[in-house]
């Protein structure tokens, strides 16, 4: 695919309200995930996002890489004040910034291969990775102090050069170009919207009936939410289906011989 056309600015009704971003723009950075975390220290502010279209050590789950073509998609980091969550509340943070990205991108993409949530928070398009996201928490005591959200969303690159099996573009999907800057704003601009909205950035403790709809939409969107798939954990491979994700993140599973199995993050893969 060699197309330079680019998309024309669509009049897209996303969640847009009250909190807007404050970017840090980087010209060139190893990774914004890290940037902010050595910028913790300074008492940056909640909605803070480090921004940058040349990435050149970008880091995802379980210690990957991440690669990204210099100017042709999007990398940032959200610094996160989750100031109303308690720390065994962590994975509401993954479920805002999974169900963001997945709002913007049934917005900009044409109807068809269906955007879900590789749990815990990859992003897919049909059977393809399209985004990824690293989240970490800083603790203290009963508190999350801060969240820095790093997202990694493939959205004009043509062709990926690792070794990852299944990358894909919003460029390889669409057939044209998108304008990263509005695609960028509109993603934070959702993520900080839906923060807000549950009331995360006031003092105000929530049980976890506060967030069901929440979970209830991010359960809706997972990949493979329905029938038996193969999975790995601890060197067996064996199929199951999903039945349930926990307010906390952890997966349950149900195998062939309907024996229910229970796991954190990184305990368990899917295979592709």
């Amino acid at each position: 695919m060699t197309s330079k056309q680019i998309a024309t600015k669509i009049e897209i009704p996303l969640n847009t309200r009250r909190m807007r971003p404050s970017y840090i723009r980087l010209d060139s950075v190893a990774s914004t995930n890290t940037y902010l975390a050595s910028r913790a220290a300074d008492n940056l502010p909640h909605a803070t996002v480090a921004t940058t279209f040349c990435q050149t050590a970008g880091r995802g789950q379980r210690g990957n890489s991440w690669e990204a073509d210099d100017g042709k998609n999007i990398t940032l980091s959200i610094l996160l004040r989750p100031v109303a969550l308690l720390p065994r509340q962590q994975f509401f943070i993954s479920e805002i910034v999974s169900l963001g990205i997945v709002a913007v991108l049934d917005a900009f993409l044409p109807h068809g291969d269906e955007v879900a949530i590789k749990w815990p928070n990859d992003i897919y398009v049909g059977n393809r990775k399209i985004c990824g996201i690293l989240i970490e928490n800083s603790i203290m005591g009963n508190r999350i102090t801060s969240s820095i959200a790093g997202i990694g969303l493939n959205v004009n690159q043509e062709r990926f050069l690792s070794d990852a099996p299944n990358p894909v573009s919003m460029l390889n999907i669409a057939g044209h170009e998108f304008p990263l800057e509005e695609v960028r704003d509109r993603l934070c601009g959702e993520i900080l919207s839906s923060f807000d909205d549950l009331g995360l950035s006031d003092a105000t403790e929530h049980d976890d009936s506060h967030f069901a709809d929440l979970h209830r939409r991010y359960k809706s969107r997972l990949w493979r939410r329905e029938g038996f798939h193969p999975f790995l954990a601890d060197g067996e491979r064996f199929d199951a289906r999903i039945v349930d994700i926990a307010p906390d993140g952890i997966l349950t599973l149900a195998d062939t011989s309907q024996r229910q199995r229970s796991f954190a993050f990184k305990e368990v893969a899917f295979i592709l």
